[in-house]
């Protein structure tokens, strides 16, 4: 009696060895510095910093005032390369977070007048009535 295969078992044989014959390219495995990967990731939180200052409700309503559609303006900012988000990013830095002219006197005000409360009650100038020297 011989052994007479069956049709599965000769088409896995036959799939066996024709996936050895399949090139496969060696893998190329490489040293990656620190300074790329840093460098990668200050890229991706660059980008996500101005990806999310453009999505802000403030930013949005100042492009419509300029006449810029916001979503287009998204746009052209998710295309930017990674060296002009980087420079974007690097302007974002160096602006007065959330300050217009308004709240920078409105602030100096306030401080001027905390200083002259002070200076008041520790009896060093006599500016406000409703003050009492603490030396009295």
């Amino acid at each position: 009696m011989a052994y007479k295969p069956g049709k599965t078992t000769i088409a896995a044989v036959t799939l066996a060895f024709s996936t050895t014959l399949i090139p496969v390219a060696p893998a190329s495995a490489g040293m990656i510095s620190t300074d790329r990967i840093i460098e990668q990731n200050q890229t991706n939180a660059d980008r996500e910093r101005v990806n999310a200052f453009v999505a802000r409700d403030d930013v949005r309503k100042e492009f419509q005032k300029q006449g810029v559609n916001p979503d287009e303006a998204a746009a052209r900012v998710a295309a930017l390369s990674d060296i002009e988000i980087g420079q974007i990013a690097q302007k974002l830095d160096n602006m007065p977070a959330g300050q217009d002219a308004a709240t920078a006197v409105i602030g100096a005000a306030v401080t001027i007048f905390i200083i002259l409360l002070i200076t008041d009650i520790l009896c060093l100038t006599h500016v406000f009535n409703f003050t009492r020297c603490a030396n009295r």
